[in-house]
């Protein structure tokens, strides 16, 4: 059993040490624990068995015998590790708290190779932090392949870019000759229509609120490139190898980027920053950091990019 309770981003950057943890133990059923919302996201990954929704550090609903091997891969603890210990596995493997003995947290690691490293060390198996990869559904996309994709959501107004800078984005990949649409959730409805309104464009590339999960991941599987800031959709493109461009403010990108990944001809995956990882993510108003990232440098980043791609 793996807890794995948070949000988009926090599951695909999960994906390899979810795939260690079935390579340390083959012949085992793999349940994840995981949110209700992204139950359909992890039947993508090929090392989960069954999903078993769960709440952030709430218990969990297991009927079954004591697992075998229970991880918390949701903190450093206590109160995550008792929610995996509460099952009374027969082995337990987490990062070290008081009364939960396990290898040291550090800080300022990346939070995928964070947790690669917890099952190498704890389980003793190699973990790729790269095998971040995810299976394309079989739902028909809602829009055609080679699309260019621009989300301006995010979870906080904090790691919220402006919607008029990202209205001339989507002006300039139009311009291009690029199928631009417009992605978001159902609260994220107003954002997306005014971005596009303010890029000349029709209602009709608004995606946002009209896509299911397994739908949004199909669209991102087939995109030309992808534009968004540090939020789950920037996930999404670095599982399906899709070039993007990454916004970051707050956070360090050295904490939560995309991997260096290169194709033939570079990177695949370009982030523009500013800041000095002093940020609030959860901030109430833009971040200083992502407010310095001008169209301009995203433009220019565009170009490269696909260019080179």
């Amino acid at each position: 059993m793996v807890l794995r309770p948070l949000g988009l981003g926090d599951l695909l950057t999960g994906v390899p040490a979810i795939r260690a943890v079935r390579a340390a133990v083959p012949g085992h059923r793999l349940v994840l624990a995981t949110t209700a919302a992204l139950e359909p996201l992890a039947s993508l990954v090929d090392a989960v068995d069954e999903v078993l929704p769960a709440r952030e550090l709430e218990p969990l609903d297991w009927s079954g015998p004591p697992p075998e091997l229970a991880v918390d891969l949701h903190g450093k603890g206590p109160a995550s590790h008792v929610v995996v210990a509460d099952l009374h596995p027969h082995r337990l493997l987490t990062f070290d708290s008081p009364g939960y003995p396990g290898p040291t947290w550090y800080p300022d690691e990346h939070e995928v190779r964070r947790w690669c490293r917890l099952v190498a060390e704890g389980l003793g198996v190699d973990a790729d932090p790269d095998a971040l990869d995810l299976a394309v559904p079989s739902v028909p996309p809602p829009a055609p392949a080679g699309v260019a994709l621009v989300h301006p959501g995010a979870a906080f107004p904090g790691r919220r870019w402006p919607a008029d800078r990202f209205a001339a984005v989507a002006r300039n990949l139009a311009a291009r000759g690029l199928d631009v649409r417009i992605t978001g959730g159902p609260a994220e409805v107003p954002l997306a229509r005014a971005v596009a309104e303010g890029a000349g464009l029709g209602q009709g590339c608004v995606l946002a609120g009209r896509t299911t999960t397994l739908e949004l991941a199909a669209v991102v599987a087939g995109a030309r490139v992808v534009v968004s800031g540090d939020t789950g959709l920037a996930h999404l493109a670095t599982a399906y190898r899709r070039p993007s461009v990454v916004l970051f403010g707050p956070v360090s990108p050295a904490l939560w980027g995309p991997p260096l990944r290169a194709g033939a001809h570079g990177p695949l995956h370009v982030v523009l920053w500013h800041g000095d990882g002093t940020g609030d993510p959860w901030g109430t108003e833009l971040d200083p950091a992502l407010a310095e990232v001008t169209v301009e440098e995203v433009v220019a980043a565009l170009d490269d990019l696909l260019t080179r791609t």
